[in-house]
């Protein structure tokens, strides 16, 4: 039987499917594994909940369960069904990336995992049965560098010749506005860059996305700073690398994957203090961390300037993606708290 099952129930791609596909990847040679719910970009094709139940509805050969992976509430509910009222032979791991205070109902839902694993410390101090700290990882085989990063923004078709970009849902926690204020102070003095706001606008974002849309035009700037929506999982390792920055503003994030794919693709990045931002900027060598959207201008307009830093920049970004936040590592430190978990350690 199936010893492990990874759920993912979220129809959109975001951050939490991306990690989820990147550590499925590499989980995929390690165990008899099945994805149950929704694809997921190089993964097994999914199986329905109802499957996943009759594949663990017997502990797998060697062992006294199986393991059911979870990182939404919606997951969390569907395991503890099928472990707490069809009695199941499964236990339930959780990944808990939230840095602040959960509201009630996942509170409850986290206290009846059988174990948690944080994403960052501070994520562990929010949660309980934390059994390890593991921090998410990239695909370094995925993201990869440019072998000419001219050459492969000229492949993208956009506009300029250079490209700078924020990446993920358009709305004000995210700091969307504070890119594009950052983009306005900084595109008039430089002429070949285009600037990408990648990522939607829900429904009750899309007057903000209006609003944006409108100072870029006022500005004249309507055709270097671009909002080409959600670009496909499968397009993004190859606009990643033809990048020249990346640049992510959020008022909070709980991790932040987007500097992360940056840095393995040797994309250095400039970014708000949140998330695990400051422990992926490695002593500000891989990236540059800003207070405001002035702030962030300078410091953008800086590195353009300077393509020694620049550079050097980019290959401290790309070697400490392998070195310290691989896909690999992530699977590692998932794995070992899933055998510590079979060998029955408390």
């Amino acid at each position: 039987m199936t010893e492990l099952i990874v759920t993912n129930f979220n129809r959109n791609f975001t951050g939490v499917s991306a990690t989820a596909a990147g550590v499925l990847r590499a989980q995929a040679p390690r165990y008899d594994l099945a994805l149950a719910g929704r694809p997921l970009p190089g993964c097994p094709a999914p199986i329905s909940v109802a499957e996943a139940r009759r594949l663990t509805r017997r502990p797998p050969e060697g062992r006294d369960f199986a393991i059911w992976h979870v990182r939404r509430n919606t997951e969390m509910r569907a395991a503890l069904w099928a472990r707490d009222v069809l009695r199941l032979p499964i236990r339930i791991v959780f990944t808990s990336a939230a840095q602040r205070r959960h509201s009630a109902l996942p509170r409850w839902l986290i206290s009846r995992m059988d174990a948690v694993i944080a994403t960052t410390q501070r994520a562990a101090d929010f949660v309980p049965h934390v059994r390890a700290v593991v921090p998410h990882g990239v695909d370094c085989e995925l993201y990869t560098p440019a072998r000419d990063r001219a050459s492969d923004w000229r492949v993208t078709g956009y506009p300029g010749t250079r490209g700078i970009a924020t990446i993920g849902r358009i709305r004000p926690e995210k700091g969307t506005d504070r890119f594009v204020a950052a983009m306005l102070r900084l595109l008039p003095h430089h002429p070949g860059v285009t600037a990408l706001v990648l990522g939607r606008a829900g429904r009750k974002d899309h007057a903000f996305l209006q609003g944006l849309k409108a100072q870029v035009t006022k500005a004249n700037l309507q055709d270097r700073i671009l909002f080409p929506g959600e670009i496909a999982p499968e397009a993004l390792p190859a606009l990643m690398r033809s990048l020249s920055m990346v640049v992510q503003m959020p008022l909070y994030e709980g991790y932040g994957m987007a500097p992360l794919e940056g840095m393995a693709s040797g994309v250095p990045f400039i970014a708000t203090e949140a998330g695990y931002y400051r422990d992926f900027s490695a002593g500000e060598t891989t990236g540059w961390l800003v207070q405001d959207a002035e702030d962030a201008a300078t410091a953008i307009g800086a590195l353009l300037r300077d393509p020694k830093r620049h550079a050097a920049m980019a290959e401290a970004a790309r070697k400490t993606a392998l070195e310290r936040f691989s896909v690999a590592r992530e699977a590692d430190g998932i794995g070992a708290v899933y055998d510590a978990m079979w060998r029955g350690e408390a």
